[in-house]
């Protein structure tokens, strides 16, 4: 049987590439997002679009509300996107973001009997977030190993993060090297309705920030007077 992977796609660069990762790696793939209360869910749409290109087993979007709790400019609306480079744990970090939907995955994928989950988290092109370090995501793993039935029945599951240690650059040659279709997906914090971005905002100069390191024209639509 063909062996399995949950993968979180959240309709950005990052995790499009992730899926396409799990792919070439031989996986069935199970996609998963989530509509969190995030300002910027016209993603989901992008997620949807991803998911049929790449022809998933299965795409669903699971409905949390992280927003109740706020802290986030991501979730919160009376924050501020910040459009300038920033130091520390920039305000776009949404507070066990990753935790949770990593523990989603981990249901899903027990369910699945899936013996893997792709997330798209990287720590070199990153924002200072927490939840994209690779000993996070180690830690995760033990834990993941340690509280399901599959784990203590010698049915691990493993926790890929294979862009964590990639330059953006590389994860876009990478993505394109697969097929990716980078003009589906949405990065930006602040993405209008119609998907376009705002181009301002640390996810899109980074984006953009790749496209011209690799040398690949750049998808990306964006807002007028941008």
């Amino acid at each position: 049987m063909q062996k399995k992977a949950v993968v979180l796609l959240s309709g950005g660069l990052d995790s499009a590439t992730a899926l396409a990762m799990a792919r070439a790696d031989g996986h069935e793939v199970y996609a998963m997002s989530f509509r969190y209360g995030q300002r910027h869910d016209i993603e989901l749409e992008a997620a949807a679009a991803v998911a049929r290109d790449r022809g998933v087993a299965e795409h669903r979007i699971a409905d949390i509300d992280l927003a109740a709790f706020g802290g986030s400019a991501l979730t919160d609306p009376d924050i501020d996107i910040p459009e300038t480079a920033s130091d520390g744990i920039p305000v776009t970090y949404v507070p066990a973001r990753n935790t949770i939907f990593l523990a989603y995955a981990l249901a899903w994928a027990e369910v699945l009997a899936a013996d893997a989950i792709y997330l798209g988290v990287n720590a070199v092109d990153y924002s200072g977030y927490p939840d994209c370090r690779p000993e996070y995501i180690a830690a995760f793993e033990r834990m993941a190993n340690l509280a399901t039935r599959r784990g203590v029945e010698g049915e691990p599951v493993t926790i890929e993060a294979p862009l964590i240690d990639w330059s953006k650059a590389e994860i876009i040659r990478r993505g394109t090297e697969l097929g990716v279709d980078y003009a589906r997906t949405i990065s930006c914090y602040q993405a209008d309705e119609q998907g376009r971005a705002c181009g301002v905002c640390d996810s899109c100069r980074l984006r953009a920030r790749g496209f011209a390191d690799v040398g690949v024209a750049d998808p990306t639509r964006y807002q007028p007077g941008t």
